[in-house]
């Protein structure tokens, strides 16, 4: 027994998992072609993505695209796997990411913090790359199918439907994030079953792909049977020699205990799910860290009034300065143990897999 494949549009992936996209330099070329190289989806997060190339000089929008089209290529010298870019609806440079990702070639663009409404019109006749919104409901879903239906003849390719245990900005209040309404075994069925109608209406398969609190190959299987074409997982990647981030920014996660992992407010107005340090509870006590915006990357971003910018705190943390920063997680980050290989990885979840396929069978 081995993984089924992942399968959207005329893309196949060997390993049904979706590597996370993480912001500001923690998913770059280097982690997303080892994912590729592996057999699963390697993703490139396109969030703040000026401040981690060599173009400081150029300004942070074009930065921005220089830096995203570097690693695209990067990524693409490096793998001849299945590559995506993850890029943020709230981005203020939002249309410039997608530009650049579909003019690099770029097989998937997966698209979330927001509704894409419009993000098809990017697409010019001729190009294969392949659109996935992220989102959080049924309702959502419906939503985005009928607008892009309506407005530019398509549906989605695919959809990633995150749950509340997800690292990073949630597409939840707090309220909902501890509601078994809210959890993702419940949003699955639900988003499998209201895209069910949009597939048999118009004679195509849209896979939907489970994210979010996902750790084990156990996990997978799960997911797998409510109706997921497959899984994004990002906690466990961050804990591999290939990803981007500094050795510090890992060990933040191999040392997390389960009571470091708690939900902060952050200044773009969403709550955030990250690991306790003196910085999170420096600002929890009132304190502000005085700045100067670099560039108001994010639209929802209160760059005015907020106590500390969240783009530069989540950059000092992924360079290892965590004094100045913080580390987004998954709630599952306490779990890891040790920094690993992406391929030690990806085959210690297909054994657990094949094990959990196996006492189904029994």
């Amino acid at each position: 027994m081995t993984f089924p494949k992942l399968i959207i549009g005329d893309l196949v992936a060997k390993v049904p998992i979706i590597q996370g996209g993480m912001g500001i330099g923690v998913s770059l070329s280097s982690l997303a072609a080892a994912v590729a190289n592996q057999g699963g989806v390697g993703v490139i997060a396109a969030a703040g993505i000026g401040v981690c190339g060599p173009n400081d000089d150029l300004g942070y929008l074009e930065s921005s695209i220089n830096t995203l089209r570097d690693e695209i290529r990067k990524a693409k010298e490096a793998s001849k796997g299945v590559l995506g870019v993850n890029i943020m609806v709230a981005l203020t440079n939002f249309a410039d990411m997608v530009r650049t990702s579909i003019s690099e070639g770029i097989d998937i663009i997966l698209s979330g913090a927001g509704l894409p409404l419009d993000l098809p019109k990017y697409l010019k006749e001729g190009v294969n790359t392949k659109l996935v919104p992220i989102i959080s409901s049924a309702k959502a879903a419906r939503i985005i199918c009928k607008r892009w239906l309506t407005r530019y003849n398509m549906l989605p390719d695919a959809f990633v439907v995150e749950g509340p245990l997800a690292g990073g900005h949630l597409g939840f209040s707090a309220e909902q994030l501890d509601d078994p309404r809210y959890s993702l075994e419940k949003i699955i069925p639900e988003v499998v079953e209201a895209v069910s109608l949009f597939e048999r209406e118009n004679g195509i398969k849209i896979p939907v792909i489970a994210a979010g609190g996902i750790y084990t190959g156990a996990d997978i299987l799960e997911f797998l049977k409510l109706g997921a074409a497959g899984v994004q997982m990002g906690t466990r990647f961050v804990a591999t020699h290939e990803c981007d981030a500094n050795i510090e920014f890992k060990k933040a996660y191999v040392n997390a205990k389960e009571e470091d992992l708690i939900i902060i407010n952050s200044p773009i107005g969403l709550p955030g799910r990250a690991i306790r340090n003196d910085f999170i509870e420096s600002i929890q006590k009132g304190l502000k860290k005085p700045f100067k915006c670099p560039y108001h990357c994010i639209s929802s971003c209160n760059c005015t009034d907020s106590p500390y910018c969240i783009a530069m705190a989540l950059s000092n943390a992924r360079k290892g300065k965590l004094k100045g920063g913080f580390a987004f997680a998954g709630q599952n980050a306490y779990r890891v143990d040790q920094i690993i290989s992406v391929r030690e990885l990806i085959e210690s979840l297909e054994e657990e897999f094949d094990r959990a396929t196996g006492q189904l069978k029994g």
